[in-house]
């Protein structure tokens, strides 16, 4: 009999044994019904992903069980091609940690999220109010453990934990990341953050997402300002 943990952990890497299979199919017959059927398989997929960050491992286990069946059907009838990985290789997936305020959560947050999660399991520090707000200079509107239940509530997430108030790189150092993900504009210092994290004994790669989201509210800035437009023109006479 396997511990709790264990199955969690065999429980995740089957789930990603299914993401990437998923991701990576063909499709050799482009039949509506087929192109339906691995659609169901993504959703069942999207559903497994939810429930596993609820917590409800069966239910989880269930959805994915349901997804890898569809495939394995569509690949068995020639209808698909595709690969199933090793469970060996799935079973140590890295710890991928990302950062940040997460204030209104809009797509660009999103994509990293997901870029994170095709790297690992991902952990997310989440910044406190006051370190926020010297930040961007300005009051933080969403308290800080809701934005924490916020972002971990989201399916690529495995973990959130609210940042250190004087030390920030304390949390990094408690997770010991093997890959840092960092924002396409965020504003650290690739050099200068792996030089502080070597002196904490804690070897991380550190990456950088290039592509940018590009979308007309991409930015919590700019959502705040669009809602106080709006609502400064519902109350003009």
């Amino acid at each position: 009999m396997f511990s709790r943990d264990e199955y969690v952990r065999r429980l995740e890497a089957y789930i990603e044994n299914v993401r990437q299979a998923l991701d990576n199919l063909r499709v050799v017959e482009r039949d509506e019904k087929v192109l339906k059927l691995v659609e169901l398989a993504r959703a069942y997929l999207d559903d497994s992903l939810y429930y596993f960050n609820k917590k409800d491992y069966f239910t989880s286990l269930s959805c994915i069980a349901y997804a890898e069946g569809i495939l394995d059907a569509l690949n068995r009838l020639g209808y698909v091609e595709l690969e199933w990985k090793s469970l060996s290789s799935l079973l140590n997936r890295p710890k991928v940690l990302v950062a940040g305020t997460f204030e209104i959560i809009h797509p660009g947050h999103i994509e990293l999220f997901k870029k994170a999660w095709e790297k690992g399991r991902v952990y997310v520090i989440v910044s406190r109010d006051s370190n926020a707000e010297k930040f961007k200079k300005r009051p933080i509107i969403v308290p800080e453990e809701q934005r924490r239940r916020v972002v971990e509530s989201l399916k690529y997430v495995y973990k959130a934990v609210l940042g250190d108030r004087e030390d920030l790189l304390k949390p990094v150092e408690e997770i010991k990341p093997d890959v840092i993900l960092l924002g396409p504009d965020q504003g650290v210092s690739e050099d200068w953050l792996k030089k502080e994290l070597e002196k904490r004994g804690v070897k991380a790669r550190i990456e950088r997402l290039k592509e940018k989201v590009e979308c007309s509210l991409c930015s919590t800035s700019k959502i705040i300002n669009a809602i106080i437009e709006k609502i400064g023109k519902r109350k003009q006479p």
